[in-house]
């Protein structure tokens, strides 16, 4: 069983479109769609927005649905100049921006573990079927939905994530990013709360975010429609890729 999280149901929706035999379980306020995608087991479930609540989601999952690997998919905000709107990032390390035990740890330094950031699994094979998507983009991604949000040529980035409860939406919280976790290329509310429930479980963790704006004074688009027209289909590209 594999588990499939994203923290809005408009970031899965094209994946719930395609799931077969569904069954759904209701806990904590939170839908689990469990089925089969592409001939894999899974269950599907959006975590609402932030640490707490994808972490508690996520707990969820492996206690109650024995999931050996969870994936993490949805938008993220460019920290980096050389991401676009429409981009992929698939994570690399990642880290709390907002964690600062000091003096008792180190700035970013998760009390007990000992740990600056979580690694996401092995992503090779994640990184192939990205590539795969990229190669067939308009078999899944619309020439009009691309136009109205200014994709044009999309890419992909294998990188760190940087994740905290706050939504960056100005150049003045980029720069202190930056400055911060220079490695860091995209921003999010998830995922690094989400790696430190896996690593502990000792559950595989991989990530996928598809860059919707720049984390700047101009992140005023329209997210639902992004997630549904745009991150969603890139999930089901991806991820009909990685099953195969």
């Amino acid at each position: 069983m594999i588990g499939i999280i994203s923290a809005m149901q408009e970031e899965i929706q094209a994946l719930l479109h395609e799931l077969q035999q569904v069954s759904t379980t209701v806990k904590g306020m939170r839908t689990y769609y469990t089925g089969t995608l592409f001939d894999k087991k899974v269950v599907l479930v959006f975590s609402r927005w932030g640490k707490v609540a994808s972490a508690a989601t996520t707990t969820q999952l492996i206690n109650d649905f024995d999931v050996k690997e969870i994936i993490f998919t949805g938008v993220a905000g460019a920290i980096s100049p050389k991401l676009n709107i429409g981009d992929i990032v698939i994570g690399k390390n990642l880290y709390q921006h907002d964690l600062n035990a000091f003096p008792f740890f180190e700035k970013f330094e998760i009390p007990i573990l000992r740990k600056k950031f979580l690694e996401t699994s092995d992503s090779a094979k994640l990184l192939e079927a990205s590539n795969l998507f990229l190669a067939t983009y308009h078999q899944f991604i619309s020439l009009e939905d691309a136009q109205l949000f200014d994709i044009i040529t999309p890419k992909l980035v294998y990188g760190d994530i940087a994740s905290g409860d706050q939504f960056i939406s100005s150049l003045k919280k980029i720069k202190k990013l930056n400055k911060k976790l220079p490695t860091a290329v995209c921003v999010e509310m998830e995922g690094a709360a989400v790696a430190q429930i896996c690593f502990e479980y000792e559950i595989p963790f991989s990530i996928i975010r598809v860059i919707s704006d720049k984390a700047n004074d101009n992140a005023t688009i329209d997210f639902p429609k992004f997630a549904n027209t745009i991150a969603s289909k890139y999930a089901l590209g991806i991820l009909k890729n990685y099953f195969s």
